[in-house]
């Protein structure tokens, strides 16, 4: 279980096909120092197992799985994503409940200034519109954010807002990301529970 509070960026060293996997390793001194094998970390969202723990850098492996529902398909050497390790069951909860399973990817389409703030919009999937509401939470390349703007139901191009302070771009990909670029997204755990429990007494 993870809150969306990014705790480091990482960098990747390499992804490379092995086994009918991705092997994907990556530059991370503060995360490798709290990191034991076997143990959870989420990379742009995705939760994975560290196969493999060196003093500053660490290994996992992503199956198709989580290759044909996120970004991490298309990542490469030099690109830099966001870590989260599991929260601690005695820690704070700053963020929302993120599992680390991502439901789809969507696209930035907008990047406008709002005061000393950024508003970006993404454009989703049909099919996520539903679980995306203005006020939510919602976790994007794995930071939980508060949804500040949806487009209307029915709309022929489905789309949310988010805006970003100076910090949030400091200490995350999204200082790096643009318009054009992919980004992970996971919709409230609440929302999916809801719909199946109307569906079972439909």
């Amino acid at each position: 279980m993870f809150t969306g509070i990014i705790s480091e960026l990482g960098t990747v060293v390499s992804a490379e096909p092995q086994g009918g996997v991705m092997r994907l390793t990556l530059e991370a001194p503060t995360t490798s120092g709290d990191l034991s094998l076997g143990d959870s970390v989420a990379v742009n969202g995705v939760c994975l197992t560290a196969i493999d723990v060196e003093e500053s850098s660490f290994t996992v492996e992503v199956v198709h799985e989580s290759v044909d529902r996120s970004s991490l398909g298309s990542i490469a050497a030099g690109d830099v994503v966001n870590l989260e390790r599991p929260m601690h069951g005695q820690g704070r909860f700053d963020g929302h409940i993120v599992q680390g399973h991502v439901d789809g990817v969507g696209t930035i389409s907008k990047h406008i200034p709002d005061g000393g703030s950024t508003r970006v919009r993404v454009g989703v999937p049909q099919a996520l519109a539903p679980y995306i509401v203005e006020k939510g939470s919602i976790a994007v390349d794995g930071t939980s954010l508060t949804v500040s703007g949806v487009s209307d139901v029915g709309a022929r191009e489905a789309w949310f807002e988010f805006v970003v302070i100076p910090h949030t771009l400091e200490v995350t990909v999204f200082g790096n990301r643009g318009v054009g670029d992919t980004v992970n997204i996971e919709v409230d755990v609440l929302a999916k529970y809801v719909e199946r429990l109307l569906g079972f007494r439909a």
